[in-house]
């Protein structure tokens, strides 16, 4: 084991002290000589009791999955830095955040308000938005692994058991995760989605709110067994003076089964904005525009600049459909549009589906520029959140803004004919 006391480097990285301590390794403060630069260095020891080859498949998947992790740059990210090999330990450096872990704010008796705490979770559905996006599931959402700096900003941090989609060499059985927070399919060792990270930040949120976790026991087991089999007591009687919508975001987040569960991080982030404007004395335009900020990274607004769409938030209603619900009828007659967010959305024209979208796609345009008939019923295939546009409000932005829509459309209906949709 590294000797704190004495250790001066690892790799490159002068050691300036600990700052924590895992089951799996330990957190140093260090400072890298190259930039001038505080960096975090964690250590990770190998497995103990194996043989070398062993060992070897132990280092590669660390580094595939240190080098996955280190393509995340998203600002609720704890950014990686550098990994590598030092005696017998492999070691990452990352960004170093000068605050706490939210496991702080767990105790009843230090907890944040219920404003700071919704935000919060609102920041870390953006950090898992963006990796869920790049094909990441962290496995491991927990209060202990989102920090809260001294600057109020939040990071998700800690990807080392994270399941990269794309990398045979994280398909890995056994249990993943700390117990308390794993979602069902986890302890049962089935598939995984994202999901499941949705589930652990779910008792997060719990634990944030009421200083209790959302499942405990005495054992792993008895744990384990209340998330697949018992609801946590209702927040609501731990804070009766909670928003009732708070006990729906609960309900969902929680739900056993993950197709009751909220779809997206961004289902989850919509239903805490709603909760934000339910609560007194908070401005409902700064959660609108951080929802919006989720808008950023769609295909449809590549050529927007930030400042064009802080502008198209004015003409725009972000809206939420629920599952099987008709969004556009054919044979009406309307000029709304809409963009796809989150979720997906059938295309019926009479009895016959004709195609699913998901989210970025722009429906609905033809009927808004010809100012004709719908063509085609669109209905939604799970729940959804969509940006609705008529062309009253669009009318009111200005011409540059316009034109680019109008490309857009343009693009699109060329794409769609060169498919043959």
């Amino acid at each position: 084991m590294l000797d704190s006391k004495n250790i001066k480097t690892i790799g490159r990285y002068e050691i300036l002290k600990k700052v924590g301590q895992g089951s799996r390794g330990a957190v140093y403060l260090g400072r890298d000589p190259y930039i001038e630069r505080q960096v975090a260095v964690k250590v990770y020891r190998f497995p103990e009791n194996k043989g070398p080859k062993e060992i070897e498949r132990y280092q590669k998947k660390f580094f595939v999955e240190a080098q996955s992790a280190g393509r995340l740059t998203h600002p609720n990210i704890v950014a990686i830095h550098d990994a590598g090999l030092h005696q017998d330990f492999c070691y990452i450096t990352m960004e170093y955040v000068d605050g706490s872990t939210l496991e702080k704010f767990c105790d009843s008796n230090n907890l944040l308000s219920v404003e700071k705490v919704l935000k919060s979770v609102f920041s870390a559905c953006k950090g898992l938005e963006y990796a869920h996006q790049n094909e990441v599931i962290h496995r491991d959402i927990k209060p202990s692994n989102i920090i809260l700096s001294s600057a109020g900003q939040v990071k998700i941090t800690d990807f080392s058991i994270a399941y990269i989609k794309r990398s045979a060499s994280t398909l890995v059985k056994g249990l993943f995760g700390s117990p308390s927070y794993m979602s069902p399919e986890q302890i049962k060792e089935e598939p995984i989605a994202e999901k499941s990270d949705l589930f652990s930040l779910g008792s997060v949120l719990y634990e944030l709110l009421t200083g209790k976790k959302a499942f405990d026991g005495e054992s792993e087991y008895s744990i384990m067994y209340k998330i697949a089999n018992e609801d946590p007591a209702p927040v609501l009687e731990a804070r009766p003076e909670l928003p009732e919508i708070v006990g729906k975001i609960l309900d969902k987040a929680l739900a056993k089964d993950p197709s009751e569960r909220y779809q997206s991080t961004l289902d989850f982030a919509y239903d805490l904005r709603l909760a934000l404007r339910s609560l007194r004395d908070t401005p409902r335009e700064t959660h609108d525009k951080e929802l919006l900020s989720y808008i950023h990274g769609l295909p449809f607004f590549s050529n927007f600049t930030e400042s064009q769409i802080d502008q198209i938030f004015s003409a725009c209603n972000i809206i939420k459909i629920e599952k099987g619900k008709t969004i556009i009828e054919e044979g009406e007659v309307d000029d709304s549009f809409y963009i796809l967010i989150s979720g997906q959305v059938i295309v019926r024209k009479g009895d016959k589906d004709l195609a699913t979208l998901e989210k970025g796609v722009v429906f609905g345009e033809m009927a808004y520029l010809t100012g004709e008939a719908r063509t085609a019923t669109i209905i939604s295939k799970n729940d959804c959140i969509l940006l609705k546009f008529s062309s009253t409000l669009l009318n009111r932005l200005s011409e540059s803004i316009q034109l680019l829509f109008f490309k857009n459309f343009t693009q699109t209906i060329i794409k769609r004919l060169s498919k043959g949709a």
